[in-house]
């Protein structure tokens, strides 16, 4: 509930929000990670909510779902800045040759974490109840690779529920998406999802399924080029291992394909 009776007292979650916003105002005004997912939407709202100065940002990945790309537009358009990538992701895992995995998160590193870098203060709606290793998380923290920037999270003590009776309770646009049973909104076929997720949502986009078997081909045909064996010899063989969740061939030869980096830096 956003009205929480504790020990210490009664404690409103929104008030409380809007406080840590207006405490940390960096001069010049906040950089706001936003995605288009129902958390970030209530950050945006409460960073509206406390007059404080902002620009939000929302990075285009090219493998989102077409409908939160069109709720963004329609709703944010005016207060959400665009950034659009220097390439689709399918050239993005040619260039690297590999495609993205949950140790090779390269893809990351270039369309989402580098928005804001320089920047004094960025506010996320990071949670703590999301999962295990967002549960580590502060509400005030530094940025591993950027220390001059620090990352702000304003309802990282807030639960799920506390999440959507804000939406109702304020009457905030969210994707349909949700209506339709989705939980997390994302890239579709991220490989942090579940084999059953990632196969169920490529399922819905024939057109991102074929984004990814592209990428899958554009990395058989760069391994080819520079003289490296490559295991799969069509983009669907290699793209239903990737989908599959199997372990790794224990194959030197074979590593950058299946996403293990000599240099993991960017990960």
């Amino acid at each position: 509930m956003l009205i929480e009776n504790t020990l210490f007292g009664r404690i409103d979650k929104v008030a409380q929000a809007i406080t840590r916003i207006k405490l940390y105002e960096p001069d010049e005004g906040y950089y706001v990670a936003f995605s288009g997912g129902k958390d970030s939407c209530v950050i945006l709202d409460l960073v509206q909510r406390a007059g404080v100065k902002y620009d939000a940002h929302y990075n285009v990945t090219t493998v989102d779902p077409t409908e939160l790309v069109q709720f963004i537009y329609q709703y944010h358009k005016h207060d959400v800045i665009f950034e659009k990538p220097e390439m689709p992701m399918w050239r993005l895992c040619g260039n690297n040759g590999i495609m993205p995995t949950r140790i090779a998160r390269f893809c990351c590193a270039v369309y989402k974490e580098k928005g804001g870098n320089g920047r004094s203060i960025k506010v996320t709606g990071v949670r703590r109840a999301e999962s295990v290793k967002r549960s580590k998380r502060n509400m005030l923290e530094p940025c591993n690779k950027h220390k001059k920037t620090q990352f702000l999270h304003p309802i990282i003590d807030w639960s799920t529920d506390d999440v959507w009776e804000y939406i109702k309770k304020y009457n905030v646009p969210y994707c349909k998406l949700y209506d339709q049973g989705w939980k997390r909104i994302g890239c579709v076929g991220c490989p942090f999802a579940s084999v059953k997720q990632r196969r169920w949502e490529l399922d819905q986009y024939p057109a991102i399924e074929k984004m990814w078997k592209k990428g899958c081909q554009a990395i058989i045909d760069k391994r080819k080029s520079t003289g490296k064996d490559c295991k799969f010899k069509t983009a669907d063989e290699f793209y239903e291992w990737w989908l599959s969740g199997q372990p790794l061939p224990e194959d030197d030869n074979l590593t950058n394909i299946f996403g293990i980096m000599a240099d993991e830096s960017i990960t």
